[in-house]
């Protein structure tokens, strides 16, 4: 209480001293609202919105603060239990996850980059290389996989005006922090060329928590002609990243900075190095018909000592995706067909080795003998197909349809004869239909009804048994989701609203279930009912050179499992584990004509339950961020900025992340918790040069 007291105060006395509004004349204008509402007309996400996370809304936190950063978004909420350690759920969909975010796909300048059983890693970008996020939250769009959680499309940073330009961006802060990102930029009427660099470094908040991480962005679109252009990206991360774990309520609350003691004996890290290049041939066929077709190639090389074992591995992925578009008139207005596909193949190679930490005199892992070698191959595609359709000037429709088919070959390189655990386990195709309605009203305010359904694969220790053989019982996760929202402009566009309800039925739960330390084996065990209401707001007006704008958003998360049966458990109507019920985050932004800014942030997490039977919940916790800047223009070519913002202004202790159904090994106590960072600092450099 006395916490929310303090943020009341500090967003009330702001707002006091800037509560007036000037004349029209008189204003600045925000460079973007913090979280838009964009619907494309061209683009094949349908007629429900995506929601955006604009430039703006990205410089509001930290540069390495990717959870800061998503959670502004209603109905999304990213746990980060260290730089390395993320999970992201979407209106309940993945919270389920030990460990990793799955159950949604992600793009990167529309490359997949989610992995053969659905497995993004958003910690290998940098959030600096990014000009805006997009969320698509549920199944909406059969473009994009349609998979339960929805979408995540990162897009790079674009070419500002014609000629070249340099920009470098520094940051220090707590833990030993430094952060730069180097970029070089051209664009003239024919070429648009990036090159970035970014370094990251941080010793961490807690014990064996350092992380180390060099990359390189290179990105150009070249014109060929006015109707065909290519574009290349290649994105290359080196990244080592110390694990401290998770600990228990006890340690949490005696020293949140430990590390786990097994994880901190062993000096558990991961070491990846991760390659992305991409080609994209856009081309404009006449008469309305536009076609993008892309290829891409991944790489992921990843070496991770943890107590129980080492994991080395590896994963190329590549694959193929072609889309189509055709636009004509109608008497309503325009119609749009879009239609295509995409192909998806990994190798993911493994190998497992012993860990001899407790013989290495204190120097950490050492690795043994090998315990076993294998091999996945992992093939999936989709082909979909939307029409829209525009019924009058202001109501809209559209149907989709989507199949996905995916196949796991699994090859044991070890076992022989007997012992060779080898299978194949190929899904039978899902259909995945769609249909949206949209009513357009005045001043880009509307209102739109959504159902469509969507699926989530398995993932590779759900599709394998105790013993290591593949399960020919297990199934995909699918179900149906419903949503109504509108968007609200009024007061010439200083006021946006935005509010959606939905509810979504998930059939064939997948459930990991703990069977050693870190060891999980998946079964369908039942259904979850997720049903939410989001609302978002921003209002912006002026006083005497001053740009004010409050925000906030709300997320209800009334998620339960329907039917939960676990052995002789039955967990039918306890609310769904790993998801906060309420969310709030809300903020105040002051801009003036000078190029002074002054930037508030404030969180509130709901009581999260850590265990199926709703026996434990993690702590409820309120976060406040505060972030002042100046940008000021030398001359004509050459600008500069100075930043300073402070974390966790009131020195909250809380649960970045948490564990669920955390097990207990040998009468420890279960650890359920990673730790937050305590109140903490940065200080940052902006240069801008155009040659």
């Amino acid at each position: 209480m006395k916490s929310l007291l303090w943020t009341c105060l500090l967003l009330a006395g702001t707002s006091g001293l800037l509560g007036q509004q000037t004349p029209q004349d008189s204003i600045i204008d925000l460079e973007e609202v913090v979280l838009k509402l964009e619907n494309d007309t061209a683009s094949p996400l349908g007629l429900t919105p995506s929601e955006v996370l604009t430039p703006q809304a990205i410089r509001l936190q930290n540069p390495v603060d990717f959870a800061g950063t998503l959670n502004q978004v209603p109905g999304l909420y990213m746990l980060s239990g260290a730089l390395n350690t993320n999970r992201i759920t979407i209106r309940g969909v993945g919270a389920r996850t030990p460990y990793g975010t799955d159950k949604l796909r992600m793009y990167y300048n529309d490359i997949p980059v989610t992995n053969g059983t659905g497995s993004s890693t958003l910690e290998a970008f940098d959030l600096e290389n990014m000009h805006s996020l997009r969320v698509v939250k549920g199944p909406k769009s059969g473009a994009y996989g349609a998979a339960l959680g929805g979408a995540l499309l990162l897009q790079t940073d674009q070419a500002g005006p014609r000629g070249t330009s340099m920009r470098n961006r520094s940051t220090v802060g707590s833990y030993g922090m430094f952060k730069t990102n180097l970029g070089l930029e051209h664009r003239d009427s024919t070429l648009s060329a990036e090159v970035r660099y970014n370094h990251l470094t941080t010793q961490g908040y807690r014990q064996n928590n350092a992380f180390d991480r060099d990359g390189f962005l290179f990105g150009t679109q070249v014109s060929l002609s006015d109707n065909h252009s290519l574009e290349v990206l290649a994105n290359y991360i080196e990244c080592r990243a110390e694990i401290p774990s998770s600990i228990s309520r006890t340690a949490f609350e005696e020293d949140p900075t430990q590390a786990a003691f097994t994880w901190a004996q062993a000096k558990g890290y991961e070491d990846n190095k991760y390659s992305l290049l991409g080609l994209a041939n856009r081309l404009d066929l006449g008469g309305g018909l536009e076609n993008t077709t892309s290829v891409f190639f991944s790489y992921l090389d990843h070496y991770e000592p943890r107590p129980f074992n080492i994991l080395d591995e590896f994963t190329l992925g590549y694959g193929l995706r072609s889309i189509f578009r055709l636009q004509w008139d109608t008497p309503g207005g325009q119609a749009l067909a879009t239609w295509g596909g995409e192909l998806y193949q990994d190798q993911y190679t493994w190998s497992t080795y012993e860990n001899l930490y407790q013989q290495n005199n204190g120097n950490g892992s050492l690795q043994g003998d090998r315990l076993s070698r294998n091999k996945e191959f992992r093939n999936q595609y989709f082909v979909f197909g939307n029409l829209r359709w525009p019924l009058t000037q202001r109501l809209s429709v559209q149907a989709g349809l989507s199949v996905n088919h995916t196949r796991y070959d699994y090859r044991d390189l070890q076992g022989a004869g007997a012992e060779d655990q080898s299978g194949l386990r190929a899904f039978d195709p899902i259909w995945l239909p769609s249909l949206d309605l949209r009513y357009d009203g005045k001043n880009g305010s509307f209102l739109y009804l959504n159902a469509s359904r969507g699926f989530s694969n398995p993932s590779l220790e759900e599709s394998l048994n105790p013993d290591g053989v593949v399960n020919p019982e297990i199934a995909q996760e699918n179900g149906m989701n419903y949503e109504l929202g509108g968007h609200l402009e009024a007061l010439d566009g200083r006021l946006s609203l935005a509010a959606a309800l939905y509810q979504m039925d998930i059939r064939d739960l997948l459930v990991a279930q703990r069977v050693g330390e870190d060891q999980y084996i998946g079964r369908n065990a039942g259904r979850t009912r997720h049903r939410g209401l989001e609302l978002s707001g921003e209002y912006r007006f002026y006083w005497r050179g001053w740009v004010v704008a409050p925000y906030a958003s709300y997320t209800l998360s009334a998620h339960r499992f329907r039917e939960f049966v676990d052995g002789d458990d039955d967990y039918s109507g306890n609310p769904l584990t790993g998801v906060p019920k309420n969310r709030v985050y809300a903020g105040l932004r002051v801009q003036g004509t000078s190029g002074l800014y002054w930037n508030t942030t404030y969180q509130y997490v709901d009581a999260i339950p850590l265990r199926d039977d709703a026996s434990i919940y993690s702590d409820a916790y309120q976060l406040v961020s505060m972030q002042w800047g100046y940008r000021h223009s030398v001359s004509r070519r050459f600008t500069a900025g100075l930043q300073l913002g402070v974390n966790n202004l009131l020195n909250t202790r809380y649960a970045s992340s948490v564990l669920i159904n955390a097990g207990s090994f040998g009468g420890a106590e279960p650890r359920y918790f990673y730790p937050g960072n305590a109140r903490n600092y940065y200080v940052g450099a902006v240069l801008s040069y155009t040659l």
